[in-house]
């Protein structure tokens, strides 16, 4: 990448060339740390993120730019070097390049944009940048329980700067089904019951749960199974059988009530795994959704498939938006289109001097 490059292209090259799976992210962490002491930017880093503050001249809000500087493995497919961060036209390659190191680069170069202007009109301006985003053991709870509350967040995550006004949950069940272990040959004497087909019944019916209500933005819950097991040996019928179910979830239902869904309609036991990733929405009448789109008025608002660290900051009122296209994320030869990048730090910017004026 030349020389002249724009500063927040240069720091999107740096952060991709330094490898950052989840787990390992103290190289990257230290890249940014030594970028924004270069910039003069009032920079901590800890065991719950990189934290970079911006004060106003006077008492006022509190704003979050919140993203992640880990990275899922590289995995297979790649025609390029993952981590080179190899610059091919207007398109940058690497692991991590949308996902989310280009929000986080627009976001420090926004950040300094704001302080080389003597900070924002009135408040602070919070960069939150945590670890372990893509595994269970993300940071950002702490994070925000040591450096928060928050007024506002914009969650920093690939969404071709649209912004995401809604965002599914994921909720995790086990369903297990009981029946009798028996001799195949002898499955239709009396009184028997199947697991398997107990279980067949049950995933069955799943498309007709959880229908009655729909959210405005995100439509009805999608019930996925994703892993059957069952099985004792080929003329045995087994006296288990269990289904993983990946549970999408939207604002018009709680976790509790889509438990109480699955419980009322479905023979087998229903075991919650996980439901610590609920949904989150915009409020209404949101202040920084108002900025957001004085900031970019052609974008459009959409509902996010996909999780995120805005589930900690779902107290505030946050959208989700940032550079690059969700659909590359975790694929090989993952890339970022850099004049997004360009846009989505004077985007951010922009947001910031528009909600905390």
């Amino acid at each position: 990448m030349a020389s002249t490059s724009p500063t927040e292209l240069k720091l999107l090259r740096d952060l991709v060339a330094t490898p950052s799976v989840s787990g390992t992210e103290e190289g990257v962490a230290r890249v940014i740390e030594a970028w924004a002491r270069a910039a003069k930017l009032d920079v901590v880093r800890d065991d719950t993120a990189v934290i970079v503050r911006v004060k106003g001249n006077e008492a006022g809000k509190r704003l979050a730019f919140v993203s992640h500087i880990d990275t899922v493995p590289a995995g297979e497919g790649w025609t390029r070097d993952p981590f080179q961060a190899t610059v091919e036209g207007d398109k940058l390659y690497g692991r991590g390049s949308g996902d989310a190191k280009a929000s986080v680069a627009a976001m420090l170069t926004a950040a300094h944009d704001i302080a080389a202007a003597g900070g924002p009109p009135s408040g602070e301006l919070v960069v939150v940048l945590g670890y372990g985003e893509e595994t269970k053991n993300t940071s950002m709870p702490r994070a925000v329980a040591l450096h928060g509350p928050f007024d506002a967040a914009v969650v920093g995550e690939p969404t071709n700067l649209d912004i995401a006004v809604a965002q599914r949950g994921l909720m995790m069940v086990d369903l297990v089904a009981k029946g009798d272990q028996r001799h195949a040959g002898y499955a239709s004497e009396g009184d028997f019951t199947n697991s398997v087909s107990v279980l067949a019944a049950d995933l069955l019916a799943l498309p007709s749960l959880a229908q009655s209500r729909a959210h405005a933005v995100l439509g009805h819950p999608t019930l996925t199974a994703t892993m059957v097991e069952a099985g004792v040996s080929r003329n045995v019928t087994p006296p288990s059988a269990k289904a993983v179910l990946d549970i999408r979830s939207t604002p018009a239902w709680t976790h509790q009530e889509l438990g109480v869904e699955l419980r009322k309609h479905l023979r087998s036991e229903v075991v919650v795994t996980s439901e610590r990733l609920v949904p989150c929405e915009t409020p209404a009448g949101s202040a920084l959704l108002a900025a957001a789109l004085r900031a970019r008025p052609e974008a459009k608002r959409f509902g996010s498939p996909t999780c995120s660290d805005w589930v900690f900051v779902r107290d505030a009122d946050a959208i989700k938006c940032g550079p690059g296209t969700s659909r590359r994320s975790h694929t090989a030869d993952e890339y970022v289109d850099l004049p997004e990048v360009t846009a989505a730090r004077a985007f951010y910017a922009q947001v910031a001097r528009e909600y905390l004026g």
